[in-house]
């Protein structure tokens, strides 16, 4: 191909490749069963857990939370719940029938629920075992800019708002509509604006619309030797409009950047028209940048339909590592004097011990005479002869990209840094594991829903000298209120150090606790949650990092914003909307809306 020479590669439909599932995370043909002898198995063909069975599970389950699960002892669902009848504005929907076709808008109502929340445990027990008293009456599919604009001209002229629609896998509340709101509420879907309108290989840039998925994405672009870089643990079901609107953060940020570092310019549709430009240059300064609003911005301001972002060649290399610990203190220590260092992996991940041994506990059964004996043989080695202990071993997860001369510095600068701290190279195959994993344990939160357990994780960043402190307060703090509540068993709570900065870290919390007999068991997780994010924002932590405030998070804004910065992005939203066109009143806007 040309120097210069733009070209467009082609994405699938949205749901090509496998149909989502409506009652939780994932594709419906994957997730966790229970096999007729009781062990645990993954259905499906898509990830290396796939087909196998995990025999130490439900065992490892039982013992962590102090109560006996019994794997055929189901909390049945009785999914879909009974959604509200639509609000129909006939003004509007006649209008709107002249530019979008009927084929091109729903009324169903598992369509129109699937539009009117995200996957919090709040969002899933909700569908499973409650209700969502207010759901979009009408969920609608533009095509084009033009179309998006459309729209958000008639919603402001007939009196109807409007709250955009991505992947739908937010986990702060962000699509959940106000239950006292009594105009026709729209859903604009943009899984038809899912392109890749060109890419430009000289200038090492793309423009993508906004509803495309991060799978497909990245499956087009590498076709031709290119990658966003961009990989969130939900890039499977997240698009590039959430992860802009989200202000989001991948896995492989030390080496790529944040969404905010690859996007070069976004395009939008506000009440007043297209927000675009003209030229984009490689860095500016131009005063106020309306580009800037929109990182973040959670579906307040604008409904975003496309950006163009960096992208980068295939790296010639891709690695594996891992390397097992003697404490989460040595982990948080070697982590901190690799990122001091430089050059540092794609991706580093910290995993405390508890949920060291989850890992474990997911590992198939081991088959065959000399694959068990080797087994035995590891776990010796590890224990006795380097003298680790299995309630506080801990591991890194690492994967190297660039080139071979990069990368064999890194993995000689992590060599040096295991040594120091006593680490035990744990090897490729574990670090292709844990990281692979990723995917498929996502599935496994909504599996023991069923079975009395709740569970979900909750994320922020925080400063190196305070990592330990936090990561060891929020776990006491999640004993003593699980504890002062009298709730069954013990709770499981753990963490991982997920992203590094030379500021600091992001750490990733997993809570859970048997619920069996807890009455509201769903609200009680949430006391529970913000509890611990009450002791986060003490300890020095932000109030997210990249899942953002949604409305789950909205009671803590006060917290980290002074009044006059509250006032300021309140007047922003009403400057920009004053009509209140869009309705997803996320990050507390809703308090400067009456």
């Amino acid at each position: 191909m040309a120097a210069g020479q733009r070209f467009t590669p082609q994405i699938p439909d949205p749901d090509s490749d496998g149909a989502p599932a409506m009652d939780g995370w994932g594709f419906a043909d994957s997730g966790f069963a229970i096999t007729d002898d009781g062990n645990v198995t993954m259905t499906g063909s898509r990830y290396p857990l796939s087909g196998q069975v995990l025999p130490h599970l439900i065992p490892w389950i039982s013992g962590i939370l102090g109560i006996e699960v019994d794997p055929f002892d189901r909390n049945e669902p009785h999914y879909p719940p009974r959604v509200p009848e639509p609000v129909i504005n006939r003004k509007f929907v006649k209008a709107l029938g002249e530019v979008i076709p009927e084929s091109r808008q729903s009324l169903d109502d598992e369509v129109r629920l699937r539009r009117g929340h995200g996957h919090t445990q709040e969002d899933v027990w909700a569908i499973r075992y409650g209700s969502i008293a207010r759901v979009p009456d009408l969920v609608v599919w533009p095509e084009s800019d033009d179309e998006v604009e459309v729209i958000v001209q008639l919603a402001g002229r007939h009196g109807v708002t409007i709250i955009p629609y991505g992947g739908g896998s937010n986990v702060s509340e962000a699509l959940r509509c106000d239950p006292n709101e009594k105009r026709m509420i729209v859903s604009v879907d943009l899984g038809r604006m899912n392109r890749i309108l060109w890419v430009d290989p000289d200038n090492n840039t793309a423009c993508i619309q906004a509803g495309a998925y991060g799978r497909h994405i990245h499956s087009a672009l590498k076709a031709h030797g290119f990658t966003m870089g961009h990989e969130p643990d939900s890039v499977e079901f997240s698009t590039l409009g959430g992860w802009i609107a989200t202000n989001a953060s991948g896995m492989k940020k030390n080496r790529y950047g944040n969404i905010e570092d690859i996007v070069r310019d976004v395009t939008a549709i506000t009440v007043d028209g297209k927000i675009e430009r003209y030229s984009v240059g490689p860095r500016e300064s131009i005063g106020l940048d309306p580009r800037n609003l929109l990182f973040g911005s959670e579906g307040n301001i604008a409904i975003i339909t496309s950006a163009i972002v960096s992208i980068f060649p295939v790296p010639d290399v891709r690695a594996f590592d891992s390397v097992l610990l003697h404490s989460f203190e040595d982990g948080v220590a070697m982590t901190n004097e690799l990122m001091k260092q430089g050059n540092i992996p794609a991706s580093v991940r910290l995993v405390d011990n508890m949920q060291f041994q989850f890992s474990q506990a997911l590992k198939p059964a081991t088959r065959g005479a000399i694959a068990k004996l080797k087994s035995r043989l590891q776990k010796f080695m590890v224990t006795k002869l380097y003298g680790y202990r299995p309630d506080q071993m801990c591991v890194l997860t690492l994967v190297y990209e660039g080139s071979k001369k990069d990368v064999a510095e890194q993995q000689k600068r992590v060599r040096k840094l295991a040594k120091k701290y006593r680490g035990l190279a744990a090897g490729a195959e574990n670090g292709k594991r844990g990281y692979t994993m990723t995917f498929a344990i996502a599935y496994i939160r909504d599996f023991v829903m069923k079975h009395w357990v709740i569970a979900e994780s909750f994320e922020t960043s925080v400063p190196w000298s305070q990592v330990v402190e936090l990561c060891n307060r929020v776990k006491k703090r999640v004993v003593d209120e699980h504890a002062a509540r009298n709730l069954p068993g013990h709770p499981y709570v753990t963490c991982r150090v997920t992203q590094l900065y030379p500021t600091g870290v992001c750490v990733y919390f997993y809570l859970a606790f048997h619920y069996k007999g807890v009455e509201h068991p769903s609200d009680v997780f949430s006391e529970i949650e913000r509890a611990a994010r009450d002791e986060i924002l003490k300890c020095g932590g932000s109030l997210s990092h990249h899942h953002g405030v949604g409305k789950i998070r909205e009671g803590f804004v006060d917290r980290i914003h002074s009044p006059a910065g509250l006032s300021a992005v309140q007047k922003v939203v009403s400057a920009l909307d004053p009509d209140k066109v869009f309705g997803a009143g996320n990050h507390a806007v809703r308090s400067s809306r009456g």
